[in-house]
């Protein structure tokens, strides 16, 4: 039996990668701060260790000699409102890069398989993704380097060091670029839910023939990928002689008014969209406005090119699936009515 570690399996992209190689036969360890909100532990592995992976005594302990394939999920992240406010800087470079240290070092002295490293597409250059309706995502438009947020500054470093100790001690690599992965067990709520997820529980939560708020003027353009396809992305490439990095999303772009649209459509009812910017959302909200960049789609050429495959998903199925799952979170939180 082959065996998996996956870090940062108690959250969304890892519980579902940990279910997929469980169900492909592989014994899975999961490791993370955190249990999974949504997936029991024996669905989605056989051990789950709770730990800290920024202590390089836990990741010591965590990963085993005979691991076969390590998957490196693990990372200090959220939405909008916890990139790109400002306020979470030091505690996403610091608690990331201390991660990934830890795991490049430790999976040479282990004599790890292989190891997949989940980048994102936060660290391709903000000049390029400046003009909504043509932005620039291509693998080889990351340099020069001027990613948006520090989240992609540490993504990128990431990536450098993951690659540095495939040249200097021959650590078997795999970098991937994620492009806005959503779907059903993941965070929907508290400030850290991405996008698709926080539009259908602002449609899930609304009344009919009210409206639901849209951050910006919506007309930022991104695409977005539904978590099996992810997934699935994620296991060829690790099957694949090709090391990477590559981009891994869809390339189904829309406007984020666009987004806000297919969560009232999939959601059948009568609702209207409110943009919300500039000095009215200072005052809701206490800071400016997130907005990141104007446009960012993915490109698949060079996966396609290496790997043989692509998604297949339209993003409107995946959003149908996605709030039939947090439509019913929503159901299952509200008061009774008296």
């Amino acid at each position: 039996m082959k065996k998996a570690i996956v870090l940062g399996g108690g959250g969304f992209i890892g519980g579902h990668l940990g279910k997929k190689l469980k169900e492909e036969g592989y014994f899975v360890r999961i490791a993370d701060i955190k249990h999974h909100e949504y997936f029991p532990h024996e669905e989605i592995c056989h051990e789950f260790i709770k730990c800290d992976l920024t202590d390089p005594k836990a990741v010591e302990l965590v990963i085993f000699e005979d691991c076969d394939e390590l998957y490196q999920l693990a990372a200090d992240m959220g939405g909008a409102g916890y990139i790109f406010t400002g306020n979470n800087d030091a505690n996403v470079m610091h608690n990331s890069a201390m991660i990934n240290l830890n795991v490049a070092k430790e999976s040479v002295k282990k004599k790890v398989g292989k190891v997949f490293y989940s980048s994102s597409a936060c660290m391709y250059p903000e000049h390029n993704q400046m003009d909504p309706d043509n932005p620039n995502c291509e693998e080889s438009s990351a340099y020069p380097a001027n990613p948006d947020s520090e989240y992609g500054w540490e993504k990128l470093f990431s990536e450098r060091l993951f690659f540095s100790f495939n040249r200097n001690f021959g650590l078997d690599v795999r970098v991937a670029r994620f492009h806005n992965i959503f779907g059903p067990q993941g965070t929907w709520t508290g400030g850290k839910e991405k996008a698709p997820a926080a539009m259908i529980r602002k449609v899930a939560e609304a009344e009919e023939g009210g409206e639901i708020e849209v951050w910006g003027n919506g007309k930022q353009t991104r695409s977005f990928l539904y978590v099996t396809e992810c997934v699935e992305a994620v296991r060829r490439l690790m099957k694949s002689d090709f090391q990477g990095p590559v981009n891994i999303g869809s390339e189904e772009m829309v406007t984020l008014n666009q987004l806000a649209q297919i969560a009232i459509d999939v959601s059948g009812k009568d609702l209207s969209i409110y943009n919300i910017e500039g000095e009215e959302f200072e005052q809701k909200y206490g800071f400016k406005c997130p907005l990141g960049v104007q446009g960012r789609n993915s490109d698949n050429k060079l996966y396609r090119e290496k790997i043989g495959w692509e998604v297949s998903m339209p993003l409107q199925d995946g959003m149908k699936l996605t709030f039939d799952w947090i439509s019913s979170q929503v159901q299952n939180k509200k008061p009774l009515k008296v």
